[in-house]
């Protein structure tokens, strides 16, 4: 077993078999090995608390180990270095944060694979926003870059979204200051949860001491929204 520590760059990714193929340089011989991205299987002794998601590009460093007696290679204690196209997106994206890439699908996740580099980004959707169509599989779609100042969770958001009907009623009545009924369905020592829209959408209000003593579930509220997120929704009493 080879106890060397090795540096190449990922070549190519396969998402399905978990597992990633690396070039690298020996005795002035390009070679190529796979690697599996599982903690477990790659050896990985940082025990990083983000996982980092390998992409097309990733200089890396890993040893190498035979298998099936001596007949075959593959390596082992995959580590992430750097990766030079990654950070020219995140300088762009700096500046400018569009690009155009393609959709795709890799069992239940999506992702997009951006149309220069070529690397994959993890599809971010709203809890209110409909899945992509399997049928928009390829297509070019534009997109933004999001958790930019930290590598490890970089995901890509879409610019045009399919909301479902109830988070596009609450956007008109968020432009419009409209108020919108809520009803109670929980009230805990520190907050009142409400849905709205027939239960499509759900908030909640802060609760201060003495507030909502005379509030039951199943009560009906007039609120007004202060805040619609693609992850929160912040609402408040008239």
């Amino acid at each position: 077993m080879r106890k060397d520590i090795f540096t190449g760059k990922v070549t190519s990714i396969n998402h399905e078999k978990n597992y990633v193929s690396v070039a690298y340089m020996h005795n002035d011989r390009k070679k190529t090995i796979t690697c599996r991205m599982s903690e477990k299987e790659t050896g990985d002794e940082t025990h990083e608390k983000v996982k980092h998601i390998y992409r097309v590009g990733d200089e890396v460093s890993f040893r190498v180990k035979g298998v099936n007696r001596g007949a075959g290679m593959i390596a082992y204690n995959l580590k992430f270095l750097y990766n030079n196209e990654l950070q020219h997106l995140l300088d762009k994206a700096a500046a400018d944060n569009r690009f155009i890439g393609y959709l795709k699908k890799v069992d239940d996740a999506w992702f997009i694979k951006e149309r220069g580099s070529y690397i994959f980004f993890p599809l971010e959707l709203s809890k209110w926003e409909n899945l992509p169509s399997e049928e928009h599989l390829n297509e070019a779609v534009e997109f933004r870059l999001l958790h930019t100042d930290k590598p490890g969770r970089i995901s890509a958001e879409l610019f045009s979204h399919d909301y479902i009907p109830a988070f596009r009623k609450a956007i008109q009545a968020f432009k419009n200051n409209t108020p919108v009924e809520a009803v109670v369905t929980r009230i805990s020592p520190y907050a009142i949860y409400v849905d709205m829209y027939g239960g499509s959408l759900q908030s909640k209000l802060p609760l201060t001491k003495g507030q909502g003593s005379d509030l039951k579930e199943g009560d009906r509220l007039h609120v007004r929204f202060t805040y619609l997120g693609n992850t929160r929704i912040v609402i408040e009493t008239l």
